[in-house]
């Protein structure tokens, strides 16, 4: 029996085969460097090829040593030869792993992705002298076969239904971010449960939020980051820029021999400086000083950053900026007596409530959020944990059953009747009738505000200014801020704007509300009310 310290150990053996292979074996097969031989990067080497092929374990069942992960998590910034090096591993368990009646599979969201990879691994054989030989490329198929050993490597469409009967020694998975739920991922992970030392290497690049399956990933890979305990048989290789870095800062590369570890853009692109090009970032960061959606396109792909969806409406570094030196939990006491517009969003009664006031002042207008949410809802929110820390904060109420009574959110808003000089209350007409209907029925005036592009654009706009001149004074509200970060914007062609409940990728009842305030602030005090007036384009 082999005692716990001597169950794991490095085997330079296997390292130096993986790595030999890859490096005589292989050549490039795109750009200036094609035909010549693949020489991998130092980080390629070093931080994963050789941890991840050569670190072994000791298998008490089988007798013997095998290799101790089963799973590899590569993530970084886009065009840092990720599917490259998925086409060299994807050749080396076909035909060097000493594997009998190999399956080697390249998985992705469809057919044409996961072809990606075959294709760089096809040209790798044609250019290969000792692999043109020995495997069979049957393109019509995307199928390369090794009769040597009765093995082969298939491109799979992404239907979980018909990969079931797979039985994989290794799986590349590209690009996981696209993948739509995690069907595929199971059934094929299941099914490499006869071979003695599988492998699965998930490649991709950072996602939105939106991407559940693959940001659940992505979070478990962080822990196991942190603690590799957490799970012994995932290898973890990440290159995130910290979200709070100054985005346009290139910082610097790594000094290995000074222990100086990458940062800003280096540290998300390890190819940066060797074939990857600075110039280019540098012309997609100009870019995206001028256009939000171009910036979240390049915290995603280059900075590999995960964000809250592909078309960003406002930046939370201006948001983070413009919170003002009083925390949230102070300002109503500070703003008790002033002037204030309220703004009502109920989506659901089995979901988010928000309720805002905003307080115009000359140098700031701040804000102010109560959230109710019913406890069903946040049981089955993937934001859970962080849902009930802020409702241990006091930054959001959790009501115990499946909806909210509208009675709580009515005595609470009266409250704040009493506390401010609340004017006028915005509502979205569709959602909040009966509470509605009690606040008149108090003395409270309400005004409709149509949620629709003409009549939500100038108090949107209005937000947009508040932030850009830093003068929302809104606290570092955590809900606010997750949901500011959730949102997404509506446009048309006549500069309108406003935000989109459909198209965010999570929760924004808390922006929503606020933007109904910021109407009812805008309209001249004699005219209250507006009347509903819809066209063609407050439906896209």
């Amino acid at each position: 029996m082999i005692t716990s310290p001597e169950m794991w150990r490095h085997d330079e053996a296997r390292a130096d085969r993986a790595q030999k292979f890859i490096e005589r074996i292989l050549v490039h097969t795109k750009g200036r460097h094609a035909r010549t031989p693949f020489i991998l990067e130092p980080w390629q080497r070093d931080d994963i090829i050789r941890p991840l092929m050569g670190t072994t374990m000791w298998d008490e069942q089988l007798g013997q040593w095998v290799r101790q992960y089963r799973l590899a998590w590569i993530e970084l910034g886009r065009k840092n030869g990720k599917s490259e090096l998925l086409s060299a591993m994807a050749l080396y368990f076909l035909v060097a792993d000493g594997e009998e009646s190999a399956e080697v599979y390249s998985a992705a969201c469809d057919r044409d992705q996961a072809g990606l990879v075959y294709a760089v691994a096809k040209r790798m054989v044609e250019l290969s002298p000792v692999l043109s030989k020995r495997l069979e490329v049957i393109d019509s198929k995307k199928r390369i076969v090794d009769a040597k050993t009765n093995s082969f490597y298939q491109v799979l469409a992404a239907d979980a239904g018909g990969n079931l009967g797979q039985n994989p020694h290794a799986i590349l998975f590209d690009e996981v971010l696209t993948q739509p739920n995690r069907e595929l991922w199971d059934a094929l992970k299941t099914g490499m449960g006869t071979r003695s030392q599988p492998m699965m290497i998930a490649a991709t690049t950072a996602g939105t939020t939106g991407a559940a399956f693959c940001l659940e990933e992505h979070e478990f890979s962080e822990l196991v980051d942190a603690d590799s305990q957490t799970d012994p048989h995932r290898f973890v290789f990440m290159r995130n820029t910290p979200v709070d870095w100054e985005w346009t800062d290139e910082g610097h590369p790594p000094d290995p021999t000074a222990g100086v570890e990458a940062t800003g853009w280096y540290q998300a692109n390890p190819a940066l400086g060797s074939f990857l090009s600075i110039v280019t970032l540098r012309a997609e960061a100009e870019e995206a000083k001028k256009r939000p959606s171009a910036q979240n396109a390049f915290r995603q792909f280059r900075l590999n950053q995960w964000v809250s969806q592909t078309s960003r409406w406002l930046d939370m570094g201006i948001w983070d900026a413009s919170a003002g030196p009083i925390p949230a939990g102070e300002l109503p006491q500070l703003l008790t007596g002033s002037v204030a517009y309220g703004g009502l969003d109920l989506a659901s009664a089995s979901d988010f409530a928000a309720w805002c006031l905003v307080f115009p002042g000359e140098d700031r207008t701040a804000a102010v959020w109560r959230y109710w949410v019913p406890e069903a809802a946040v049981a089955r929110h993937r934001a859970a944990d962080r849902i009930a820390v802020w409702a241990r904060q006091g930054h959001v109420t959790i009501v115990p059953g499946a909806t909210i009574p509208f009675d709580d959110i009515e005595t609470a808003i009266h409250e704040d009747l009493e506390r401010f000089d609340v004017q006028r209350v915005g509502y979205d007409p569709w959602q909040s009738p009966q509470i509605v209907q009690r606040l008149e029925d108090a003395g409270v005036v309400c005004v409709k505000v149509p949620q629709t592009l003409t009549r939500l654009s100038a108090p949107s706009k209005e937000l947009e200014r508040l932030l850009a001149e830093r003068q929302l004074a809104h606290g570092g509200q955590p809900v606010s801020r997750w949901m500011a970060d959730n949102v997404e914007a509506v446009r048309d062609g006549e500069g309108n704007i406003r935000p989109s409940k459909k198209k965010s990728a999570d929760k924004i009842d808390g922006v929503s509300a606020l933007v109904n305030a910021l109407f009812v602030n805008l309209l001249p005090d004699e005219t209250p009310d507006v009347p509903e007036v819809i066209s063609l384009e407050d439906f896209l």
